[in-house]
């Protein structure tokens, strides 16, 4: 059961655009689960990552706060990759979610 909503959850985060992120909550609403972000976010912990072809640095807490257990590389390489792609952070060094959240 759990393979098929990883899957799901994969889906989903492929379709989030480059410059544009998306929270664990809107993943989890996106694939029926609305109650289920936090296993959105044991989904991307346990993904292939961005060159397995699964965008997860694009997920960030509804806040724009960055997950400080990012899995490939910790929060700075999140926002490395995220800043690579034209992603604006606050001052206080989160997403600016008012220009930057995917509007699916």
């Amino acid at each position: 059961m759990a393979e098929r909503f990883f899957a799901r959850v994969y889906d989903v985060v492929r379709q989030i655009p480059e410059g544009r992120v998306a929270t664990y909550g809107q993943v989890a609403s996106m694939v029926g689960e609305p109650r289920k972000a936090r296993f959105v976010g044991f989904a991307m912990h346990s993904s292939p990552g961005a060159k397995g072809g699964v965008p997860c640095h694009r997920v960030v807490f509804k806040d724009g706060s960055l997950c400080a257990g990012y899995v490939f590389g910790g929060p700075d390489a999140q926002r490395a990759l995220l800043e690579e792609e034209g992603v604006t952070f606050l001052a206080d060094g989160r997403v600016d979610m008012g220009l930057c959240q995917w509007e699916a």
